[in-house]
């Protein structure tokens, strides 16, 4: 099924190198990648973009995609997930992604649509700061990520966070959205 994003041509991946499909969404996440690396004192290895998650509620599956992992000595610190549009109603997704992305709660969660973004507690959901400018720099993340204790996700909340992520990304979502992979049982 043919997506329903305008395929503007192939651009380079930053993070990557890799050449993938040139969209409007597309270049928004090149900038955050940018920024990341350019504003942020990231360094290339410390993003892995495009991270394949599974979600799943009941027989249901899919992959849905976690859009940049930022990762301080092998441990993922911060999960970024844009989206067009509001960014108040994918809280809850993303906070459900940083319980599944490892075995441990993700301390901080940023929500953007590329032009604004919220600064979440990985613990409460909570909004920790706004802007694009707000997004935690490396020495920012090493102060923030020193004093969290990163606790566990037991089997039975990654199910239910899970179970969160699928209905709020894959459930009502457009049959033509090609950054869904729904899996068929």
């Amino acid at each position: 099924m043919e997506g329903h994003h305008l395929i503007l041509g192939k651009t380079t991946d930053f993070i990557t190198g890799e050449t993938i499909e040139d969209t409007h969404d597309e270049r928004y996440r090149q900038n955050i990648a940018q920024l990341l690396v350019n504003n942020k004192s990231y360094e290339k290895k410390d993003v892995k973009p495009h991270y394949d998650l599974l979600a799943q509620a009941g027989n249901k599956k899919a992959i849905i995609k976690v859009d940049f992992l930022i990762s301080l000595e092998k441990r993922v610190c911060m999960i970024i997930r844009y989206g067009p549009g509001s960014i108040t109603t994918r809280h809850r997704p993303a906070i459900a992604a940083s319980r599944l992305v490892a075995d441990y709660q993700i301390p901080i969660v940023v929500v953007t649509n590329g032009v604004d973004a919220d600064i979440l507690d990985g613990l409460t959901g909570k909004i920790i700061s706004t802007g694009l400018d707000a997004i935690p720099a490396k020495p920012e993340l090493v102060k923030l990520s020193a004093k969290f204790a990163f606790p566990q996700i037991s089997e039975t909340r990654a199910e239910a966070e899970s179970r969160i992520l699928y209905v709020y990304d894959v459930d009502g979502s457009c049959p033509c959205d090609n950054s869904i992979c729904r899996i068929e049982s």
